[in-house]
């Protein structure tokens, strides 16, 4: 008998991944892929988009021929702000460029310019501060007016993890998760495409939005639509608790997501690095975020340099102490325009007066959770339960602190294996293709 079986193509700037589950959504198999990058035709490193391609290919064909699994689903989750630029014949024909990749100063003033509403009029409307390509509607308005000749060639543009969707189905579509990640595209107060979209006849070249998490059925295989990485992290939660929580996902950036918080964001709002993001089904929901992970990992570099220790120190430090108000105040190096203080500009801490390590540490983990503190409030609504993921919920001084600052709410640890894999299966299920399957086996 050949096991059933669920797969899921999680696609990460650094690391992709397929997963399998099996029908009670325990991983059972785990493959990495890590895909050198190349130079884009301006010379700008990006993902090879070539031989993505091939390794999905080429695992689907072992999955559906594989004499151990009968596959029933399959899903794609991964990084947004990137689209796949297909032509006519359904082939790419531009590489997949990189969202950090700068675009020319010109074609941001000439976009703003052109705008019939402010830029921080604009930014409140799509919510979508102004941050070049990682604004991945910016990216089709920069191709048409810097490379016009390739722009012309392109028939349909798919958000990556609708591009891999594509792959497998020959099926073209777009996802509310990835059209609402900071796009500039759409426009949450009328729940559309946004009016330069139209003008400049970039709708022309999206695929038509779906709610449905699944694209076609292929040989008796559901392949869903995909969605955006951080959408998919949150669904394991809402899956398995009714009442409302705030989630902190931690690492390099900690964010913090509101699924229950719909408020729509003011510029002052988005100054301090506050985001929306959509549910599959069209939703906004309210997130912030701070250079939490990176802020860490340098003043702990910088600590064990000063005090001779290793690198590593701080793990052995399992209890948290009070706030030492007569320590030297905690001051960010690595923050400067972003997060809930984007004014504040670059510093450095001064570490002198401090004992020990320890000492040190103890201290940077108090202003790290001010910060985090003042990012946390930005959507948090006074629900009654904090779920933490990431390094940070398995650091005891982090939790201690957090939970020092919320009293009357439970801070819980809730350590999901392959989270974002996950929330890309539990979208799978919801599906009115999965929904009217099942009913065949019952």
């Amino acid at each position: 008998m050949k096991k059933s079986i669920y797969a899921v193509f999680d696609i990460g700037k650094t690391n992709k991944k397929l997963i399998l589950f099996d029908e009670d959504q325990q991983i059972i198999d785990e493959q990495l892929h890590v895909c050198t990058d190349v130079l884009d035709d301006d010379g700008f490193t990006c993902d090879h988009l070539p031989r993505l391609t091939e390794w999905v290919l080429r695992h689907w064909e072992e999955l559906r021929r594989s004499p151990h699994y009968s596959v029933k689903g399959v899903n794609f989750t991964a990084y947004g702000a990137s689209f796949v630029h297909l032509g006519a014949d359904g082939q790419p024909v531009a590489p997949l460029y990189n969202y950090l990749k700068p675009i020319p100063d010109d074609i941001q003033r000439q976009f703003y310019a052109q705008l019939s509403q402010s830029p921080d009029e604009f930014a409140a409307d799509t919510c979508s501060p102004r941050l070049g390509l990682l604004n991945s509607g910016l990216q089709l308005y920069w191709l048409k007016y810097a490379k016009p000749e390739l722009y012309a060639q392109i028939h349909t543009s798919l958000h990556l993890p609708n591009y891999l969707s594509y792959l497998l189905t020959g099926e073209k579509f777009s996802d509310y998760t990835s059209v609402g990640c900071h796009t500039a595209l759409w426009d949450y107060q009328r729940r559309q495409y946004h009016d330069w979209v139209r003008r400049e006849g970039i709708d022309e070249k999206l695929a038509p939005l779906t709610k449905d998490s699944i694209a076609s059925v292929v040989d008796g295989i559901m392949v869903g639509v995909g969605l955006h990485d951080s959408t998919s992290a949150v669904m394991p939660y809402l899956a398995e608790n009714d009442e409302p929580f705030v989630l902190i996902s931690t690492g390099t950036w900690s964010v913090t997501i509101n699924p229950f918080n719909s408020q729509p964001l003011t510029p002052e709002l988005l100054r301090r690095d506050c985001l929306s993001f959509m549910t599959p089904r069209g939703e906004a929901t309210r997130a912030s975020r701070v250079f939490l992970g990176r802020e860490h990992d340098y003043q702990v570099e910088r600590i064990a340099s000063y005090f001779h220790v290793k690198p590593d120190f701080y793990r052995s430090i399992v209890l948290a102490r009070p706030y030492d108000e007569t320590s030297t105040l905690f001051m960010p190096a690595c923050m400067a325009g972003t997060g809930p203080f984007p004014d504040q500009p670059a510093a450095d801490w001064d570490l002198s007066g401090f004992r020990t390590a320890s000492d040190a540490y103890q201290h940077l983990m108090h202003g790290l959770i001010h910060l985090l503190l003042e990012s946390i409030h930005l959507v948090w609504q006074g629900e009654k339960t904090i779920f933490v993921d990431g390094g940070f919920a398995r650091n005891p001084l982090f939790m201690q602190t957090l939970s020092w600052n919320f009293p009357k709410a439970e801070i819980r640890t809730l350590e999901v294996p392959q989270a974002t894999a996950l929330g890309a299966l539990v979208h799978l299920e919801q599906g009115e293709a999965w929904k009217k399957t099942q009913l065949l086996f019952m």
